[in-house]
């Protein structure tokens, strides 16, 4: 009875610097030795565009980016020896520009391989940038026919077949796919229903993990048997090697060894992980030192300061209350204990005489008028002087603390609450921002209690509340999400037992309040739709819901 043989290869779950093209190539390399070296690999997988960095978007059109990528594919072909590498990067052909996977082994191309299917819908904008490839690229590894394919390539059914026409015995696939919730149960359902079941061929599924700018990408890479079962997956959120094992049976059948299965997270956990992932991923890669949170009692900045320590480390936080007159004691008190938990440096610095200064130098122009958001906004921009200046003066970035429910419908202030750097939570609606608040605290103590529980207010005026302004949060978030998510009308989203009246006011309020997200800063992207890349509004328009 003839033995069956063994395909060894390596899943290279790294996290990638877009546009360091020599610290990328020097991160490959060194993939591909651990991968040869320590676990005696046939064959080591990188990311998509792992050379560039993805989405490496008009950096793609930079001469010297061209330069940059022919010098690491001489440095891959030169110093990648014993094993052999695929790796994605951007392949310059005369005018056109193709995303590609190059597969090399001690200096020889034995194939490269272009992707074939263009995403060009919400966050990918490829067909921008590249000129779609139309061929398998099947190679020898190890004595077995190995199909290379590039992300999207998997989700339609296209090149799978042409991989299976030309003799393919397992299908390797590398991937930048950006993270949203349940996406990771979206991949496996999809490429087993349609890909691996359709052509009866295994799959190796490498994903990119990192956060960059507002989209993060999770890792969870994966390993699929003919029968669709998942036979080994990796963990989000963290890089890594892993190792995955293949039998090929004297048939030529190719068989996944069962490995580690990395179990998939519930929704808080694997949320929370993503926005700390993509916080740490933008202070650490902009090389800011630390940064700087306005904490104000309230839950969406208690958990901003939560995930700021935990993307980055205590001594790295700094927290500071801003209280007026209008300010609680038990915000002030809740802040600073919340502090002293998760061992932050916290300052107290009152506005009030900021705010006194103010009104005195506007005493004319307000004259005769009542007071209304205008004297609540100056104290939101006295705060955003504050913040701003410790930033500046420590180098430390500002984090922005406003949810996705308050960004739709401008309840916030320019030049104010929305000043900053970067938005962990501006993708959260408010409710799942209550979900995360809870689930943070099942680990450790970190928000007091009455934080959350207590009924959310800007305390900008005297016993304000959000609901002063705003339905209730349980009914104007889901509101949101068929507007913005699901692209549903006014008459669409009242048959779903909403108030016609309260969804024409909402669905205007967010249109109307575009010229403010428009200057927000950016931040995680961790639902279907996020503003930024996603949302591409006009700021004047002449529609209105119906």
């Amino acid at each position: 009875m003839t033995k069956a043989r063994r395909l060894r290869c390596v899943m290279a779950q790294l996290n990638l610097v877009v546009g360091d093209v020599d610290g990328n190539t020097t991160r490959i390399v060194q993939a591909a030795s651990t991968a040869r070296d320590r676990e005696r690999a046939d064959a080591v997988l990188l990311p998509e565009l792992a050379v560039s960095g993805y989405p490496p978007e008009d950096l793609l059109f930079h001469s010297g980016m061209r330069t940059q990528v022919a010098r690491s594919l001489e440095r891959l072909r030169e110093e990648v020896r014993g094993i052999t590498l695929i790796a994605g990067y951007p392949e310059y052909a005369g005018t056109e520009i193709h995303n590609s996977a190059i597969v090399v082994r001690d200096g020889l191309v034995l194939g490269i391989h272009r992707k074939a299917c263009l995403p060009n819908y919400r966050v990918f904008d490829e067909k921008r940038y590249f000129t779609a490839g139309t061929t398998a690229t099947v190679v020898d590894i190890a004595g077995v026919r190995a199909a290379v394919l590039v992300c999207e390539d998997i989700w339609a059914a296209d090149p799978a077949r042409w991989a299976k026409e030309a003799g393919a015995q397992v299908l390797l696939v590398i991937n930048a796919s950006p993270y949203e919730m349940g996406k990771q149960q979206q991949r496996e359902a999809l490429v087993a229903a349609q890909r691996v079941r359709e052509c009866a061929l295994p799959l190796v599924f490498l994903n990119l993990v990192g956060g960059q700018d507002e989209l993060v990408f999770d890792g969870h890479s994966f390993v699929m048997n003919t029968a669709g079962v998942v036979t080994q997956r990796a963990p989000p959120f963290k890089e890594g090697l892993y190792t995955v094992d293949l039998d090929v049976a004297a048939s030529g059948a190719v068989v996944p060894v069962a490995g580690m299965l990395e179990p998939c997270q519930a929704e808080e956990e694997s949320v929370y992980g993503a926005l700390v992932l993509g916080t740490r991923d933008y202070v650490d890669k902009h090389r800011f030192p630390g940064v700087v949170v306005g904490l104000s009692g309230g839950v969406d900045s208690a958990l901003t300061l939560c995930i700021a320590v935990d993307a980055l480390g205590a001594q790295r936080v700094h927290s500071v209350a801003m209280p007026s007159r209008y300010t609680s004691q038990m915000s002030k008190d809740d802040a600073a204990l919340q502090a002293r938990w998760l061992g932050v440096r916290h300052s107290e610095i009152p506005i009030e005489g900021m705010f006194e200064a103010t009104l005195a130098a506007l005493r004319e122009e307000f004259g005769g008028l009542p007071p209304d958001t205008a004297e609540e906004n100056i104290q939101s921009r006295c705060r955003g002087v504050l913040l701003m200046g410790i930033s500046n003066k420590t180098g430390r970035m500002l984090l922005t603390t406003g949810n996705k429910s308050e960004m739709s419908v401008g309840y916030a202030t320019l030049y104010g609450d929305m000043a900053g750097g970067f938005a962990p939570i501006k993708d959260c609606s408010k409710m799942l921002v209550y979900r995360l608040a809870n689930w943070r605290n099942t680990l450790s103590q970190a928000i007091p209690a009455r934080v959350i529980e207590r009924a959310p207010t800007a305390e900008l005026r005297h016993d304000q509340k959000d609901t002063d302004s705003l339905p209730p949060y349980d009914v104007l978030d889901p509101i949101l999400e068929a507007f913005i998510e699901e692209d549903l009308s006014v008459g669409q989203i009242v048959e779903r037992g909403f108030d016609r009246a309260t969804v024409g006011r909402i669905l205007d309020m967010v249109k109307r309040n575009e010229y403010k997200r428009r200057q927000a800063p950016p931040g995680v992207r961790v639902s279907g739709r996020a503003f930024g890349r996603d949302w591409r509004y006009p700021i004047t328009s002449g529609y209105r819901s119906r």
